[in-house]
C-alpha cells in the first residue's frame, strides 16, 4: 500500500512539475531515464533473472507475453506502412502496446481477484516475459525506429552498449549455469528495485497531458484497443486449445495479457524519442481505461 501511495505521489509531482513555469522538464526526464536504465533495470535483472530456473513449465504463461509483443510489432509495422505513419509512431505503438503492465498493475489485480495463488503465474509472465522483452526486444525496436540516417550497422552497437541489455545477457547466462546473485547484494538491489514504479511514474507525469485531440487520436485508440482487447482475446482463443480453460493458470495468463500498457515500455519509447506524449498517454490513461476492461475480462473468464 505504501509503495502504491508513493508511486501515485511521484505521478502527481510529475504532473505539477510539467506545469510550473521555468521547470526544466526535459532535463528532469533525461535524469529520470538515466537513473532507470543505468541503475534500476540492471538491479532488477540481477535481483530476479538468476533465480529463474529454466523449465518447460515456464513456457506456457511466458510465451503469451512474447506472442502478443511480436504480434504488436507485426500489426503496427504493417499498419504503419499502409497508412503512412511516421517511424516514431510505429515504433511507439509496437513497443508500448506490445507490453502489458504485468507487475505494478498486474500483481495487485491478480492477487485481489484470484488470491495469492495467482501471483507465481503473474511473476513468471512479468520476469520471463515483460521484463525480458523490455530489456531486449523493446531496446532493439527503439534503436531501429529512432535511427534517423547513416550506417545501419551502428544499430547493433547502440543495442549492445545499452546497460540493461548487457545486464540482461549476463543474468541470463547466470540463470543457465545456475549462478546466483550474491546474498549481500540482495537488500541493496531490492531497495533500488522498489524505486522503479515511483520514478517511472514521475517520468510519465512529466509527459502526461490529456487534450481533446488526444482522445480522438487513431494512434491512441489503436494501441489501447490492441493491448486491452485484441491481445487478450487472441490469447484466450489460442491457449484454451491446450490449457484448462477453467484453470487458474489459464485465467491469470489471459488477465495479465489484458493489463494496460507497461510503464517501463513507455519509458523506453520516451527515451528513444518515439512519440513521447503518445507513449505517456497510453500507459497513463491506459491504466484508468483498463479498470473497466479488466473487470469485463474477469467476469468473462468466470
Amino acid at each position: 500500500m505504501i509503495g502504491a501511495f508513493l508511486a501515485f505521489l511521484f505521478l502527481v509531482l510529475g504532473l505539477i512539475g510539467q506545469r510550473r513555469p521555468g521547470f526544466p522538464v526535459e532535463k528532469a526526464i533525461k535524469w529520470v531515464n538515466s537513473y532507470l536504465f543505468n541503475l534500476v533495470l540492471p538491479a532488477i535483472a540481477l535481483l530476479y533473472i538468476p533465480s529463474i530456473e529454466p523449465s518447460w513449465e515456464l513456457l506456457i504463461p511466458v510465451s503469451a507475453a512474447w506472442l502478443t509483443f511480436f504480434l504488436s510489432w507485426l500489426i503496427f509495422g504493417i499498419l504503419g506502412r499502409i497508412l503512412g505513419w511516421s517511424p516514431q509512431v510505429t515504433g511507439c505503438l509496437s513497443i508500448v502496446a506490445g507490453l502489458a503492465n504485468t507487475s505494478f498493475l498486474g500483481f495487485p489485480v491478480v492477487e485481489a481477484l484470484y488470491g495469492i495463488e495467482g501471483l507465481p503465474i503473474a511473476l513468471l509472465m512479468d520476469q520471463g516475459g515483460s521484463f525480458l522483452l523490455v530489456s531486449s526486444m523493446a531496446i532493439i525496436i527503439g534503436s531501429i525506429y529512432s535511427h534517423q540516417s547513416g550506417d545501419y550497422r551502428q544499430i547493433p552497437w547502440k543495442i549492445l552498449k545499452f546497460p540493461p541489455f548487457g545486464f540482461l545477457i549476463g543474468t541470463l547466462i547466470m540463470s543457465l549455469v545456475g549462478l546466483k546473485t550474491p546474498e549481500f547484494l540482495l537488500p541493496f538491489l531490492t531497495l533500488i528495485g522498489k524505486s522503479m514504479a515511483p520514478m517511472a511514474l514521475l517520468a510519465i507525469g512529466l509527459r502526461f497531458r490529456v487534450e481533446r485531440a488526444d482522445l480522438k487520436s487513431l494512434y491512441f485508440w489503436a494501441g489501447l484497443g490492441y493491448r486491452l482487447l485484441l491481445a487478450p482475446a487472441l490469447i484466450y482463443i489460442l491457449y484454451r486449445n491446450f490449457m484448462d480453460a477453467e484453470g487458474l493458470t489459464f485465467k491469470v495468463t489471459v488477465l495479465e495479457s489484458a493489463m494496460a500498457p507497461m510503464i517501463t515500455g513507455s519509458i523506453v519509447a520516451i527515451n528513444y524519442n518515439l512519440a513521447p506524449r503518445l507513449a505517456a498517454l497510453l500507459s497513463g490513461l491506459g491504466m484508468v481505461v483498463s479498470l473497466v476492461t479488466l473487470g469485463c475480462w474477469y467476469f468473462f473468464l468466470g
